[in-house]
């Protein structure tokens, strides 16, 4: 399968998305250079696991698919650890030739991007680290497997997660971190779910306090691609609690801290959390469905 084959089906947004995986990449390669070693906050594994595999992790199927694909996986270790090496040598046009045999054999959206393309892209951020590959191999590497979740994303439909009147909510990233990834992609995750929801990007504490006390959002979600302190981050949630124009919001928190230690969230005055963005949507659809029932019995 040839290059014009490959540019012709993956359109003229490349050039765009290519850009969006080197920024970071780059960054990291001049303080390499500079420094003589990876920062320890913005490591290629930082960069790859906090904005790239989000964005890979964004399937777009319904709670009963996500359930029926848990059980019945059908890509396997020695799977991923074979895939995992072919974005080194093959263009994007190759892999979704190479993806499209596991849909066809019966691999739902979410296998794939939980399965197959997040493993791959951790693989690159590790070669990187091992100086298996340099920095051109892992751009274009993340760049292809980006390229085929766009094209398989492509042909998903939006779910609307059972939901009959959508609901609001609110995604942000801890102040102070400036990584916005992980907070735009589950936000499109929910806008997919049928949610009606927006995204801050780097907000300051007064700003975020101040959406959340002028519009009654049914939801606020706060991403954390850093360690922080604990009761830094249960003073937040208790501040947005008291200033929100909905008494009643849900509260949820993400991100590789909280996915460590899961009790950190209740610890915090959280209602929850999700290992990543569908579970997040599937555990918010469950909440505000408890919460309307709750509202129709207190009638």
């Amino acid at each position: 399968m040839g290059e014009t084959k490959g540019s012709g089906m993956f359109g003229a947004g490349s050039a765009v998305l290519r850009g969006v995986i080197s920024a970071p990449l780059e960054r990291v390669r001049r303080r390499n250079a500079a420094n003589g070693a990876l920062d320890q906050v913005d490591s290629v594994n930082s960069i790859i696991e906090g904005e790239i595999i989000p964005r890979l992790l964004m399937a777009h199927s319904s709670g009963e698919e996500r359930k029926r694909s848990r059980r019945f996986r059908t890509i396997t270790p020695d799977d991923a650890s074979r895939f995992a090496l072919l974005p080194l040598r093959l263009e994007a046009a190759s892999l979704l030739t190479e993806v499209d045999a596991f849909i066809a054999e019966g691999a739902s959206v979410e296998t794939i991007c939980l399965d197959l393309l997040a493993p791959a892209a951790r693989k690159l951020g590790e070669m990187w680290d091992n100086d298996e590959c340099d920095f051109l191999d892992v751009t274009m590497g993340l760049w292809r497997l980006q390229e085929v979740m766009r094209e398989i994303a492509a042909r998903s439909p939006i779910e609307h997660g059972g939901l009959v009147t959508p609901r609001s909510a609110l995604f942000t990233p801890m102040p102070g971190d400036h990584h916005n990834f992980g907070t735009l992609m589950i936000e499109e995750v929910f806008a997919r779910g049928g949610w009606n929801s927006e995204a801050l990007v780097k907000p300051e504490r007064r700003e975020l306090l101040d959406r959340l006390s002028r519009q009654p959002f049914d939801l606020v979600g706060l991403t954390l691609a850093r360690d922080c302190p604990s009761a830094a981050l249960g003073n937040l949630i208790k501040a947005m609690r008291n200033v929100s124009a909905n008494p009643h919001i849900i509260v949820l928190v993400g991100g590789r801290m909280i996915n460590e230690n899961p009790e950190i969230a209740m610890e915090v005055g959280a209602d929850g959390t999700g290992s990543d963005a569908l579970a997040a949507l599937e555990l918010a659809n469950g909440l505000v469905k408890t919460a309307a029932t709750r509202d129709l019995n207190l009638r």
